[in-house]
């Protein structure tokens, strides 16, 4: 266990850790563990499987080792459609109510509810069944904090993970406007998961089709004579060409002619049409296409005239958007952004979006031109992308406790929160900060050494069950591993090494690792 480069193990190394160490080793070595195939791996493999999933752990470093650095990388750049999530965390996700419903059952049902609260006639009985609503609705959207909470812990399609909290955080809409904490769930899991991957002209439309998002940025009140532009600005600012791309006001105006008419409908019969436009009515659960709220018009929209003739003009202007260039760099440069560094380097961006343009917006592709790229390769090195705090707390939980399936997700969301980066939470359109500078400050990093003493000291209330008996399950993290000892050891300084040194317990030392500048990286 001695290394002579560095200074000596610290003191309780020498019975507990030293013991439980030696104890691992023999095991591993015997059965084939995660420990012992972690130990091949290198510091360049190490790095890329940290960056590109939730967070380093046992057993993804195990299952890297085995296949390869290139397998691995396929396997995460095109996963089966539905990858087999760990049992016991289906089981927790199968048993939340409405999970497989869709979103204009569940939101009539909330509404009917709605409207039964405000037509109860005593005050005080009034003001008791609104409380139980709103209750409801964010158990709702714990629940759906829950379930992506779940998947990105032990998903094995990480990448497709990491991706998923990308694109919601670039469509983001806010859990707390209007009704959307009972649609944010179905809109991360039906609009944004399945096309995390896939082709982007397929996952803008599926975000432009869904309730929560015509809910969030009004597309909803949007009709002829009466236009809102907030969706049609922020489609082209932030979802594609991205600002001072050269579109101007008068494409916004017109990307909202073509967008009226486009919104919600709970009603269970059909509105009441002219005979001429009954056959432009489109519905698809709560989505509506209504022909009586639609402009007609013809429309001058980015160079292109788009002639009035109803829905079919919105799919023509996905796709003027979808293939803009500005779209392709925009979106590469995010991307590059969230993987790679705060200011990527101007050649890989444009390798990305030279793939995105040849490859019809395909994301797995545009992601491998980044992978394989020699920027990529030195931003691993450099160890210089600083985690937010998602990826901070993520990847603190996978290390400590591998895939030992947590049975509460409330003391997550409650750090996440603490952090300012609540799942769903981000109440403007442009979603959260990828930069250092958001999350690096004197107190963001006071409450993440306080998250880490909590993660590192026991099990925080994570195996703990709903219920009012219940009681935390025995777990404690065990971030002092193989895969330390065999790899992440040698990626500290000798600085960290020697404030590990002085830990005075198991717990004293997960706190001061996951407290690290490294791991914080």
């Amino acid at each position: 266990m001695n290394d002579p480069g560095h200074s000596k193990e610290p003191k309780y190394h020498r019975t507990s850790v030293a013991v439980l160490y030696a104890a691992l080793v023999m095991i591993n070595g015997i059965f084939g563990g995660t420990a012992a195939q972690a130990a091949e791996l290198t510091p360049h493999d190490m790095a890329l499987l940290d960056r590109l999933t939730w967070g380093i752990n046992p057993s993804s470093a195990a299952h890297l080792q085995a296949v390869g650095t290139e397998r691995w990388l396929s396997e995460q750049l095109h996963p089966p459609a539905n990858n087999a999530l760990a049992e016991a965390a289906q089981t927790q996700i199968e048993a939340m109510p409405d999970v497989h419903k869709f979103p204009f059952d569940i939101a009539v049902a909330f509404d009917q509810q709605a409207k039964s609260a405000n037509q109860v006639t005593d005050p005080d009985q009034k003001k008791a069944a609104q409380q139980v609503y709103q209750q409801a609705m964010n158990d709702r959207a714990k629940q759906a904090a829950a379930r992506s909470i779940l998947r990105a812990l032990y998903a094995p399609d990480q990448l497709r993970q990491r991706m998923t909290w990308f694109w919601f955080n670039h469509f983001n809409v806010h859990q707390y406007k209007a009704n959307i904490r009972i649609l944010v769930g179905d809109y991360e899991d039906r609009a944004i998961r399945p096309f995390a991957l896939g082709k982007f002209h397929d996952l803008l439309t599926a975000t432009l089709y869904h309730p929560a998002m015509l809910r969030y940025l009004d597309n909803a009140e949007n009709a002829a004579g009466h236009l809102n532009e907030n969706y049609a600005r922020e489609i082209m600012e932030l979802h594609t060409m991205g600002v001072g791309s050269g579109y101007t006001q008068a494409d916004v105006e017109a990307l909202a002619r073509i967008l009226t008419g486009v919104g919600i409908d709970l009603k269970p019969e059909d509105p009441k049409l002219k005979p001429e436009l009954q056959s432009q009515l489109v519905r698809e659960g709560a989505f509506e296409f209504n022909p009586a709220r639609h402009d007609y018009g013809d429309k001058i929209f980015l160079g292109h005239t788009i002639r009035g003739r109803g829905l079919a003009e919105v799919d023509e202007a996905v796709d003027i958007l979808v293939h803009h260039p500005a779209t392709a760099t925009h979106l590469s440069r995010q991307i590059a952004t969230y993987f790679v560094s705060e200011s990527p380097p101007e050649t890989l961006v444009q390798k990305m979006a030279q793939t995105f343009k040849s490859s019809d917006g395909d994301i797995s592709a545009v992601l491998s031109t980044m992978v394989h790229a020699p920027e990529f390769a030195a931003s691993l090195k450099s160890g210089a992308k600083f985690k937010d705090p998602v990826q901070y707390v993520f990847s603190a939980v996978r290390l400590a406790y591998d895939d030992k399936v947590i049975l509460n997700t409330l003391p997550i969301q409650g750090w996440l929160n603490r952090l300012g980066e609540g799942l769903f939470n981000h109440e403007t359109p442009d979603g959260f900060s990828m930069t250092s500078a958001s999350w690096n400050g004197p107190g963001q990093m006071m409450v993440r050494f306080e998250i880490a003493r909590q993660i590192g000291s026991g099990s925080s209330g994570l195996f703990k069950t709903d219920g009012p008996n219940a009681v935390d399950q025995p777990a404690f993290p065990l971030i002092a591993n193989a895969l330390y000892f065999n790899g992440l050891r040698q990626t500290l300084t000798p600085t960290t090494l020697a404030a590990l040194d002085q830990a005075i317990s198991p717990q004293d030392w997960n706190t001061l690792f996951l407290s690290s500048p490294e791991f914080m990286r």
